[in-house]
């Protein structure tokens, strides 16, 4: 039997030109749009004075993520989107259809700070598709180590919450990092988790416990001590660069590398030299100017133009664009590449003198 709603669809496209029907759609409800995917903010809960779980109900197109992965989220600041890549910390298959993000106001950071202190319930955000391999693999090891610190904990809270929706958690020792145990995000939650679940032990590590005063950062070598079969656990650590720095080193020269897997919020990048350029969006017709090292995804962003994007590392490659011409610096490499029609991963890629981008 013939199919004719691809031609319903096509002649009603010419019809509404230049809108189409998924305009309207947009236009009525912005969650209905299956072309441009959108969540309604339901509510946004405070976890500790600087970080916040904002509950979102995605629109039409979104897909089940999977325990640990991540979600790029368009903001509207006065007038302008504005795009990050923020851990989702909801379990996947939540019975009410409802997905979460916990971000932390980082300082001068502009768009966490929004997020945190005036996103409201009713508001309608962007939404990129799940991605990124933090995950957990099929065949579940009998015994896991999680080890994040501050915001870092968000990924592995959505895979906590997966085994507790389930009914039960495996073999898990998790090592939290925060300043003191009322800035743990999820401090309340994680600790009736631990006292309901005999499977989950919590070590928390408190630099900040008495206020004014610092303490030791925890290292690889002690948390062998309080977790002494760390060697034959597979580990997930989240966290920022030094945590992160440091159990790659340990890992490696413990010869287990492979049993680690690790999330970085941002590529390691070297530093930029140069005067960066003027960069054109060739189908959006805006132009701007780009500083050396600021990633093409960013600089799209701000002015205004739709950029796929994705984990923003340069790992799933979600972000490519199509070089028109000019030539790019790669963030994490140094080398300057590019030739009209090369394929380039905006986010971490930056403009070495003027660049035009087929987008």
């Amino acid at each position: 039997m013939l199919d004719i709603r691809p031609m319903l669809t096509a002649a009603t496209g010419v019809l509404t030109s230049p809108l189409m029907p998924d305009d309207y759609r947009a236009m009525m409800n912005p969650l209905w749009s299956r072309q441009r995917l959108s969540g309604r903010v339901e509510a946004v809960v405070p976890e500790t004075p600087d970080a916040s779980t904002v509950v979102i109900r995605p629109g039409r197109g979104w897909r089940r993520h999977l325990a640990g992965q991540h979600v790029g989220v368009g903001v509207d600041i006065e007038g302008v989107w504005h795009w990050r890549t923020f851990s989702l910390s909801s379990p996947p298959g939540r019975p009410d259809g409802l997905v979460t993000i916990t971000v932390k106001a980082a300082p001068g950071g502009f768009v966490s700070e929004h997020v945190v202190r005036r996103l409201r319930p009713g508001g309608i955000v962007r939404l990129s598709r799940p991605a990124g391999g933090f995950v957990l693999p099929d065949d579940l090891p009998t015994r896991l180590l999680f080890v994040t610190a501050g915001s870092g904990i968000t990924p592995v809270m959505s895979m906590l919450r997966g085994f507790a929706l389930a009914g039960d958690l495996p073999d898990v020792f998790l090592a939290h990092v925060a300043p003191n145990g009322p800035q743990v995000i999820f401090g309340g939650e994680l600790r009736r988790m631990a006292a309901r679940f005999p499977g989950l032990r919590l070590h928390e590590h408190h630099t900040r416990p008495v206020p004014g005063r610092r303490a030791k950062r925890l290292t690889m070598a002690d948390l062998s001590a309080v977790c002494p079969d760390l060697p034959d656990r597979m580990a997930w650590v989240c966290g920022p660069r030094g945590l992160l720095d440091d159990a790659e080193a340990y890992w490696r020269a413990a010869g287990i590398a492979d049993r680690l897997r690790t999330e970085r919020f941002q590529p390691v990048a070297r530093p930029s030299a140069g005067p960066g350029g003027r960069v054109r969006f060739v189908r959006s017709g805006r132009e701007t100017a780009a500083g050396a090292g600021t990633p093409l995804l960013a600089v799209g962003e701000e002015a205004d133009v739709a950029m796929p994007s994705g984990c923003r590392m340069g790992v799933c490659r979600t972000c490519l664009a199509r070089l028109a011409g000019g030539r790019v610096r790669d963030l994490r490499t140094g080398e300057v590449h590019g030739d009209p029609g090369d394929l380039i991963q905006t986010c971490v890629s930056t403009a070495v003198g003027d660049v035009d981008i087929d987008l």
